[in-house]
């Protein structure tokens, strides 16, 4: 009885209405769990240039339902193998099997990535290229623990509006607004 309780309670999916009006380039958290780092790359291959990655921890205990950040069509999806590290290490989102998305939204590219754990395995992603998704819109899942992350282009024009160890919320909790491009 309690193993399929725990089971129910891992695969629920509670109703969120997702917030409306929002400012443009805002980003909506794509999972539910901790924010376990805020990173300033010089390359990241789903921006072709300089990056900021926010990168979520989900628990056995949080939802693990994913949700698109913002309105945005599916360019590719990248399937890489890997290994099953530990998702709280900082080594496992380097090494670990991982499912990227590059992702178009207001005229420019964006990413996101799910990660596989030491318990989960399975990464859900049924989604095809040229797939059109509305903010906070349901794309897949992780199951049994993972990472999540949301990769921005133009670093220095995206505001964060959560820290590392902050609690987050799938579709409801803004990360960052990502500035509009400016037209040269």
């Amino acid at each position: 009885m309690f193993l399929w309780l725990a089971l129910v309670s891992f695969f629920r999916n509670p109703w969120r209405i997702i917030p409306k009006d929002l400012p443009e380039g805002m980003m909506l958290s794509p999972a539910d769990g901790v924010v376990s780092a805020i990173e300033f790359l010089d390359e990241h291959e789903t921006v072709d240039g300089p990056a900021v990655c926010i990168r979520i921890f989900l628990s056995v205990l949080n939802v693990h339902i994913n949700r698109m950040p913002c309105d945005c069509e599916l360019d590719k999806m990248l399937y890489r193998k890997g290994k099953f590290l530990d998702a709280r290490s900082e080594e496992s989102a380097k090494i670990n099997e991982s499912n990227t998305l590059f992702l178009f939204t207001n005229g420019e590219r964006i990413g996101m990535r799910q990660v596989s754990g030491k318990i989960a395995r399975n990464i859900v992603c049924p989604i095809h290229d040229g797939d059109r998704f509305r903010q906070g819109q349901q794309f897949g899942m992780i199951k049994f623990g993972s990472t999540a992350e949301l990769i921005l282009p133009r670093p220095e024009q995206v505001e964060i509006h959560i820290a590392k160890g902050d609690s987050v919320r799938g579709g409801l909790t803004s990360l960052a607004t990502l500035s509009p491009q400016t037209q040269h």
